[in-house]
């Protein structure tokens, strides 16, 4: 995904499936040296003094594939409005079942061909010098689908991925490693360990993000690289303004109606919903960055861009797929808006109308994705 400013690891953990399900889906040594059998008491081994339960930490290095045991499942996830949700934080309340997962995956490829999977210093800073293991870690890694292509594409590096679930992969690389942590507890079992943090579109789930940023610089080793993505949790119209309707308002646009509640609701719980808003001047103001760099892409919801231009031909196909993601991420939304005291009626008729408006691809709607990355200090 690399056109700026519009000018120019696949991980699955089966919550869903029923402790008969999960039974036979394990798979002991003798039937393939690929799995490795893992009960609860597996994650015994801590290297976090700040998880929220120990228990649920991997041993590092992790193995392939953890077996997805149902009283793993049963303590890791809980069922709210028919999604499975994280059983630890109070702040993230999107779902972390197969659904949203897959979501995840699709949103990958979508921001791959619109961003770029990583910034331009990363080949560089990830090149193997003959001093040590370069180490990259992904926080929230959500299905993991990029830290997995990054353990593929340095195949000699380290890479470590964090998130309120566990992950489960058939081919999870063997330089890949799932750990389960809140990061709003802290990053300091990690200081001076990684040459590169990545997070991308976490805001929601984060109480403090400019901690967070100041936790990044101290995990990250002398020249190491910081790439943190979000969005305003707002969409925007056509002049790219945004379009922050009132409580209480039920008229279109739907779609850009339909965030308006998720942010409010986000705010509610906790979430930083304004941090990308201010994580370029976070990052600037930190003593410990150099070389900060800023970027936009603006991203239509929907196949509205009129002609048949390459440029407008281009923009309309990413928008026909961000229809499909956004379709998908209003309904993991629907936990976050029913547990912020709206009615299931409420929702159900915003959801139908935001998804008509889409459906219509009449209505000009962006998301603005704002990047921002730098370099630590030697």
């Amino acid at each position: 995904m690399s056109i700026l400013t519009m000018s120019q690891s696949y991980h699955h953990f089966p919550h869903a499936m029923s402790s008969e399900d999960a039974d036979s889906d394990i798979e002991s040594d003798s039937e393939s040296d690929k799995y490795t059998d893992m009960s609860l008491d597996a994650f015994s081994v801590a290297s976090s003094k700040t998880s929220i339960d120990v228990s649920m930490r991997s041993q590092s290095p992790a193995p392939s594939v953890f077996s997805a045991t149902s009283s793993l499942r049963a303590q890791a996830y809980r069922q709210e409005y028919g999604r499975g949700l994280n059983n630890y934080s109070e702040v993230y309340r999107l779902p972390a079942d197969d659904e949203e997962l897959d979501r995840l995956d699709r949103q990958h490829d979508i921001f791959c061909k619109a961003i770029g999977k990583f910034p331009p210093p990363m080949p560089e800073i990830m090149a193997e010098d003959g001093f040590e293991v370069k180490a990259v870690l992904d926080l929230g890694c959500g299905s993991g689908s990029w830290i997995m292509d990054i353990a593929r594409e340095f195949p000699n590096a380290s890479a470590v991925a964090v998130d309120l679930v566990p992950m489960q992969s058939t081919s999870m690389p063997p330089n890949c490693r799932s750990e389960v942590d809140d990061i709003n507890l802290g990053l300091e079992h990690f200081y001076g360990d990684f040459n590169v943090v990545h997070t991308q579109l976490i805001s929601s789930g984060i109480r403090d993000y400019q901690g967070l940023i100041n936790h990044i610089a101290h995990v990250l080793r002398p020249g190491g690289l910081i790439d943190i993505t979000e969005f305003p949790f707002h969409f925007t119209g056509i002049e790219k303004t945004s379009i922050c309707p009132p409580a209480g308002t039920f008229e279109p646009p739907w779609t850009p109606l339909w965030m308006s509640y998720a942010n409010r609701a986000v705010r509610q719980r906790g979430g930083d919903a304004d941090a990308s808003l201010h994580m370029h001047r976070w990052v600037c103001e930190h003593p410990a960055f150099e070389d900060v760099v800023y970027r936009e892409f603006w991203i239509p919801l929907s196949p509205w861009l009129k002609g048949n231009d390459p440029n407008s031909v281009w923009w309309n196909g990413i928008g026909t797929t961000m229809r499909d993601d956004v379709k998908a991420f209003m309904r993991s939304g629907r936990p976050l808006l029913l547990g912020n005291g709206l009615s299931e009626e409420f929702v159900d008729q915003l959801e139908n109308n935001a998804v008509a408006e889409l459906d219509e691809a009449i209505t000009p709607v962006y998301v603005c994705i704002q990047n921002v990355y730098a370099r630590k200090k030697p």
